[in-house]
């Protein structure tokens, strides 16, 4: 067999290996979300390289909002509780500049089964258990978004109304604090549609008002999907920013 037919071995970097091996500890919950974890010092000692090598994995995590450093504080698993993180999926804006706060009216919790669609997304078996939400965001007291949301029931068991009514904090902190879930991803399909009369009603707009609907998928760990939401926003005083590298 010549050189050119031999099978190539494929070798990932030293700093690739550690950052498996410290997001490896994240998927098992060694570390929850805002938990601080060992120093690069501790981190090289326990996986018997240099504090370099640490360091370059531990940058690649951070890169990826999985991970954030804190000038002479150290590094943090992120988490959706904190103010500069409860909307980082979200990209609606208000147009005059001011500071975004939502305010959430849940207004369904159901149980139900998985819809072929909702099934794939969510890597299920159509008919498997899922919870589906309804909710209406409000922005300085108007009502600017409609969203429904469909969650795995096996993972979420326990969901309700009155847990969702009771939380004060954004869904995805509920879902890390309660349920050992972090979304560390998501991805999105977006297309402008005109309000239907169910639509039309949550929003208080005309039937035919230009709405903006986003289907985001979110992910955790491992790459795993774990929540689907359909928002249809409203863009008449807000518009969608997303910045691009």
């Amino acid at each position: 067999m010549s050189d050119l037919t031999m099978p190539v071995a494929s070798f990932s970097p030293l700093y690739e290996q550690i950052k498996a091996m410290i997001l490896a500890s994240l998927q098992a919950s060694e570390w929850l979300p805002g938990d601080a974890i060992p120093s690069e010092m501790e981190l090289a000692a326990r996986y018997a390289v240099s504090q370099g090598t640490v360091r370059k994995a531990i940058d690649e995590l951070a890169a990826q909002n999985l991970l954030v450093r804190r000038q002479g504080k150290g590094t943090f698993v992120a988490t959706h509780q904190e103010d500069d993180w409860q909307y980082r999926f979200l990209r609606l804006a208000p147009d005059s500049g001011e500071k975004f706060h939502l305010i959430s009216q849940f207004l369904t919790c159901v149980k139900t089964k998985a819809s072929p669609y909702v099934a794939n997304l969510l890597k299920l078996k159509a008919g498997d258990s899922v919870i589906h939400i309804d909710r209406v965001q409000s922005f300085a007291g108007k009502p600017i978004v409609f969203e429904e949301i469909w969650l795995s029931g096996g993972r979420f068991k326990g969901l309700d109304l009155d847990a969702l009514t009771a939380w004060h904090g954004p869904v995805y902190a509920l879902y890390e604090s309660q349920y050992f879930t972090h979304m560390v991803r998501a991805e999105e399909k977006i297309k402008a549609i005109a309000a239907n009369q169910v639509l039309a009603k949550h929003l208080n707009l005309e039937v035919g008002a230009p709405l903006l609907s986003v289907e985001r998928v979110a992910y955790t760990y491992g790459n795993k999907p774990v929540e689907i939401r359909h928002a249809r926003y409203d863009t008449s005083d807000q518009h969608y920013e997303n910045k691009l590298n």
